[in-house]
Order: structure tokens, then sequence, then C-alpha cells
């Protein structure tokens, strides 16, 4: 514990407010956010929209992030990874963190009830979803997985309502794509952090003898797979180039064959290739139907 505590206060006030809000995990958040703005709005693209979009959705990320800190600092104490968050850590008080979560919050909802009050309501929805019920379900059931795939979906469904000022079949389409990309996502990171989390009480996945249950490698082939319904959606109703729909069929088996790989193997391997392609791929699909706008 003294060695921990000779690096903690080598951080400054600015580098824990980064590490708070998980400022470079918030702006991956926004850009898919942002890009899937530019995706549904087409040629009604409006800047002052996509900068209010872009400002409120990393506040409500922010605030979001703020505030699980706040609530998992007795359980991120007990995980190597963790134990130097700011409020885990002692260097940030729980009412400092709760301050700080709540102006952001404040902030992030008005930018977006600035553009309609669709945007902030789901806004809101995701803050709360993300805080108050996956947070605590994690320590509970698996369950929080599916649970909190919902508001890590949500920025793209909050950026179909600022293009569209309102809810269409393409936005729900791209929501649920996010949707079913979390859960190869978080289960790769779940499996590598599997010993930690079950120290902190959090049962993110299942084990078997001590190791984590190698169904999880086929569930996240399914759903990587169940991802061209929607897919099919864009097909059937001629919004997709042919090439376009190649390469994001393409990306999709490659995306399952992952969740294969790692249920053949469970192992450590398998899953750091799972987790690294799983960042790869949602950039892919999202700049495929970007490059479709062009070709359409």
């Amino acid at each position: 514990m003294k060695s921990i505590h000779k690096t903690s206060i080598q951080y400054s006030f600015i580098h824990d407010l980064g590490i708070l809000v998980k400022f470079k995990l918030s702006l991956m958040v926004v850009i898919s956010s942002a890009l899937s703005y530019i995706i549904l709005a087409k040629s009604q693209f409006q800047l002052p929209v996509f900068l209010l979009l872009c400002s409120g959705g990393l506040f409500i990320t922010f605030a979001a992030n703020a505030i699980n800190q706040c609530l998992e600092r007795d359980y991120d104490k007990l995980m190597k990874r963790t134990a130097l968050r700011p409020v885990a850590d002692g260097r940030m008080t729980v009412s400092s963190s709760v301050l700080i979560s709540g102006l952001l919050c404040a902030f992030g909802v008005i930018l977006l009830a600035m553009i309609n009050q669709g945007a902030a309501l789901l806004g809101m929805l995701s803050f709360i979803s993300y805080a108050f019920i996956y947070t605590p379900l994690k320590r509970y059931s698996t369950i929080a997985i599916p649970v909190g795939a919902i508001p890590g979906a949500l920025p793209t469904l909050i950026a179909g309502v600022a293009a569209s000022q309102g809810l269409t079949w393409e936005g729900l389409c791209l929501f649920g794509l996010q949707y079913l990309w979390q859960f190869p996502h978080f289960w790769s990171i779940a499996w590598l952090g599997h010993e930690d989390y079950k120290k902190a009480g959090f049962k993110l996945i299942k084990d078997v003898d001590g190791k984590p249950d190698p169904k999880y490698g086929l569930y996240a082939s399914i759903y990587s797979l169940l991802s061209l319904v929607f897919l099919f959606i864009f097909i059937i109703n001629n919004q997709l180039n042919f090439f376009v729909s190649i390469g994001l069929v393409l990306s999709i088996l490659g995306y399952t064959i992952l969740g294969l790989n790692l249920y053949r193997s469970n192992n450590e391997r398998a899953a750091k290739t799972l987790m690294f392609g799983s960042i790869i791929y949602l950039p892919i699909i999202l700049f495929l139907f970007l490059l479709n706008n062009f070709l359409i």
C-alpha cells in the first residue's frame, strides 16, 4: 500500500479529473455518436446541432463515468487495474466526484435539450441507466451486460433523434448494431479481468473450474452474427451500395470468427484478439456507412 500511495501523490488534479471521467474512452463514445449523426443526417447536416450533440454527449458520458467511480470506490480498491482511481485511492473526495458528475450531467442535458426534447430525454436515460441500474447490477447478475449495453448504444440513438428530430428505422438499426457490438467487446474485457472482477465481487461472466466459461465466446459469435438482421433491413430498403454491403457483411463475419476463436481456445490470447478486434470493428462499420452516403 505504501508504494501505491507514493505513486498516487504524483497525479495532478487535472490528471485525476481525466481519470475520473475516463477521458479517452468518453471520446470514443462521442466519436461513434458524431459519425452516426453524419451518417443519418446526410444532406440535412447542421453544424450547430452537430456541435451541441458532441459536447452534450461528452458531458453526459463524463458524468456517468464520474458517478460510476464514486459508487464503485470500495470495489475499485480491490482490483489492481482500478486501485489508483482518484476516488478509490482517496485523492478525490466522494462529495467532489458527485458534484463534478452532477454539474457535467446538467450541462450535458441542457445542451441536448437545445437540439430537442427527445435527445435530452435519451441523454438523461443513458446517465441514469448506466449509473443506477447497470453499475449496481454488476455485483448481482451477468444480466448486467445486456442491461449496460443499452446506455452504451444510446449515443447512437441520440444522434439519430438529433439528425431526424425523432426516431427512424435507420437510427434504430444503427442503435441495434452498436448494441450487439458491445457483447463480444465487454465479454472479452470481462474474460481478461476475470480474476480481478471476482475479487471485487462482480459477476459479469460465469466461470467453469476457475476459468471463464468458454460458452461466452460462442455467445459473442451469435450476437455478432445477429447484426446481419439490422444490415438486412438496410439492404431490403435499397439503402446500401453493393460494395459497402459486402464490406459490412465481411466485417460482421470477421467479428463472428473472433468470437468462435475465443470459444474454441478460451485463452488470454483469443480474448485479447477479440477485444482489439472489437475496437477496430465498430469504426470500420461506421466508416463504411459513412462511405455509403457518397455512393448511393
